[in-house]
């Protein structure tokens, strides 16, 4: 399955289990990945910028993940931050049932990996991390980010990775311009052709 496929609900490809080992939260972690959700077989790089690039997450609060595939935001989040609520959303089964077993395997109890119609709607962010899925297309991306970014708490902090050449500078523009008066929009970041795009509600 190519990765254009990764945010299918239901994976057509074989759900064939393996277990790789990758730096997380200071650390070296096992997790299980498989076929047919983002970036199966390593750390996909424009999640290694973000996770060097962002500041400590709140300790306490609701932390989300959008687009969580197999699970490395999330568990980190879930690491860093042991007192905190993590939701990792994703409309890929496989890919939440992926960060379930990780979370489980590592002891995490705060995670919660669930579609996002599944996310209660009076739960507020303290912080957003974010690899997003940009091959959805512009409509489905600016909905998706439209939503979730709103739910940020006062003064809570959203970081999202994008390649530039997958249009990072275009939706910076955007952000400024869709949430003028709601939150600051700018670049913090820019490393091995990504862009690290920061959130802050106000």
């Amino acid at each position: 399955m190519s990765q254009e496929h990764y945010f299918t609900a239901e994976p057509a490809s074989p759900d064939e289990r393996r277990t790789r080992t990758v730096h997380l939260a200071g650390q070296d972690v096992a997790v299980e990945t498989a076929g047919g959700v983002f970036s199966p077989d390593h750390l996909d790089g424009g999640t290694d910028v973000l996770l060097r690039h962002v500041p400590a997450p709140p300790r306490d609060g609701a932390l989300l993940d959008l687009g969580c595939g197999w699970g490395p935001i999330t568990l980190t989040l879930a690491l860093r931050s042991p007192g905190a609520e993590v939701w990792g959303v994703d409309v890929n089964e496989r890919a939440l049932d992926l960060t379930r077993r990780n979370a489980a395997a590592l002891g995490l109890g705060g995670v919660h990996a669930v579609r996002p119609e599944d996310v209660p709607d009076d739960v507020r962010f303290a912080a957003i991390w974010s690899n997003p899925p940009i091959r959805v297309g512009k409509e489905t991306l600016h909905a998706m980010l439209r939503q979730w970014l709103h739910r940020l708490v006062p003064g809570g902090e959203a970081y999202l990775v994008v390649a530039k050449n997958l249009g990072s500078d275009s939706l910076l523009r955007w952000l400024a311009a869709e949430l003028d008066g709601a939150a600051t929009v700018d670049r913090v970041a820019t490393d091995r052709g990504f862009r690290v795009l920061r959130v802050v509600a106000r």
